[in-house]
């Protein structure tokens, strides 16, 4: 008698799904933007604790009367009023409209020409760069004390050298008349090598063709400068025109170090003042007053002029 020898049922292999391209993509994507959040996370920590928080705080205490350690008593624009009617308030404004302007006829023109033989040099590119951009590199005290020292009416460098020249002296910046050029002098100096590289680094973009078909329509050098120079660096030069003005409306370091405000208050300026009502007269309502007053002008002053600067890009 034969036996049957039964078979096992038949595995049945299921099909396995392959992933989904786009769900992987998706998850990669949301990993990636994951990340990327959490790289500005620590950032974006900073500057809401170190520069938003404070913007904020100084408006609301702009309202009130505040005094480290007592309560905030809230006095509305009484802040506004009395730092209005100050005496140095009209002087700080005037100074420092004047320091602005000076820096622009001074220290706005100086960079881009130091730019545009930088870029035609051959040799010793690297060096002259170096020390172009040497002074940015001294901390900003450094720098206003070595320049304090350089004006001194007595013993100072520039007087030496006028004495030995056979030329009149100046007082610097310990006269009225001379103080603010003087500390113009010293702020192009010290922050035009930043200034001079950006350029630099916007000439060296333009290519190369267009100076040839200048030169080959018979353009000379100022005439290349005019009409392809300037325009291939406009928007570098109307950005950095903005960021100076509003570097030199806020300027501090030179007066306080060099000056102090004098002489006369020929250097007081706007930020001086400010810090003149928070830690001379204990007065940081005035002072965060007179700060909400510069930021209201600078940020309407930058609104109109991104506004002018767009609408002649789009005329163009």
């Amino acid at each position: 008698m034969t036996k049957t020898v039964e078979r096992p049922p038949a595995l049945r292999v299921r099909p396995v799904k392959a992933p989904s391209p786009a769900g992987d993509r998706r998850r990669r994507r949301l990993t990636d933007h994951l990340r990327a959040y959490g790289f500005l996370l620590g950032g974006l920590i900073c500057f809401a604790l170190f520069s938003w928080y404070p913007a904020v705080r100084a408006v609301v205490i702009a309202f009130q009367k505040y005094t480290p350690g007592s309560d905030p008593e809230w006095v509305g624009t009484a802040n506004f009023t009395r730092v209005w009617h100050d005496p140095e308030f009209a002087a700080a404004w005037r100074n420092t409209l004047t320091f602005t302007l000076l820096a622009l006829l001074i220290g706005f023109a100086i960079p881009f020409v130091l730019a545009l033989v930088l870029n035609e040099l051959r040799h010793a590119k690297a060096f002259f760069r170096v020390v172009v951009y040497l002074p940015v590199m001294i901390p900003p005290v450094v720098s206003a004390l070595l320049w304090k020292w350089f004006y001194d009416p007595g013993a100072g460098l520039a007087n030496e050298a006028l004495r030995l020249l056979h030329l009149p002296t100046s007082n610097w910046s310990n006269g009225a008349d001379t103080a603010l050029v003087s500390l113009v002098i010293v702020a192009t100096w010290a922050t035009m090598g930043g200034t001079v590289l950006i350029y630099l680094a916007a000439l060296q973009s333009i290519p190369g063709e267009l100076y040839e078909a200048a030169e080959l329509d018979g353009a000379n050098l100022l005439q290349r400068v005019r009409h392809v120079t300037v325009p291939q660096t406009r928007f570098v030069i109307l950005m950095l025109m903005l960021l100076q003005i509003i570097a030199t409306m806020q300027v501090f370091t030179e007066p306080f170090v060099i000056t102090g405000g004098g002489p006369e208050n020929a250097t007081v300026t706007v930020l001086y003042l400010i810090y003149k009502y928070a830690f001379l007269y204990n007065d940081f309502g005035g002072a965060c007053a007179l700060s909400v007053m510069l930021l209201a002008l600078l940020g309407a002053f930058s609104a109109v002029y991104l506004r002018l600067t767009r609408s002649g890009e789009e005329a163009a």
